[in-house]
């Protein structure tokens, strides 16, 4: 079985990898980290994956988040998953994407656990920018869900 992490890059995706990475040493599963990367320029500067000035690259995203994951979790499987977008789309309809995409890997991965960073997930509200509530809901796996990322003061419990 697998623990699969969605990650964007932001600090509880970071922290929901962490909690992955260190349930994995208890649960011996392994860690698949899974970036969705819409073709859709916009959507990729809201994330913060690139400055206004500077145009997107889709695999130059991915090759950062990749080296970002390996400073969290060495040995996690790192997974991309290329969206095809329309310009027309919303980005709710992004996320419909990202989360749909999401969903399906966990299926396709056999999914025990899914480690998601989210404020949102969970919640009565649920923001159209946010993958946390919809993939939560999938029945088929459980979910840990990451509303706070550790503060680097805070002792971790040691195994």
């Amino acid at each position: 079985m697998v623990l699969l992490v969605p990650y964007d890059g932001s600090p509880l995706a970071a922290a929901a990898l962490e909690r992955a990475e260190e349930f994995s040493l208890f649960a011996d599963e392994e860690v698949v980290v899974l970036t969705v990367l819409p073709d859709d320029e916009e959507f990729a500067r809201t994330r913060g994956w690139v400055e206004a000035d500077e145009p997107y690259d889709p695999e130059d995203v991915a090759a950062d988040l990749r080296a970002r994951v390996r400073e969290v979790a060495p040995d996690a499987r790192f997974r991309v998953e290329m969206l095809e977008s329309d310009e027309s789309n919303l980005l709710a309809t992004v996320t419909t994407d990202i989360t749909r995409r999401i969903r399906e890997v966990a299926a396709e991965e056999d999914v025990s656990v899914l480690f998601v960073g989210s404020e949102n997930a969970g919640r009565v509200s649920r923001p159209l920018t946010s993958v946390g509530s919809p993939v939560s809901e999938d029945p088929r796996y459980d979910v840990h869900i990451v509303r706070h990322p550790r503060e680097d003061d805070q002792p971790r419990r040691e195994a």
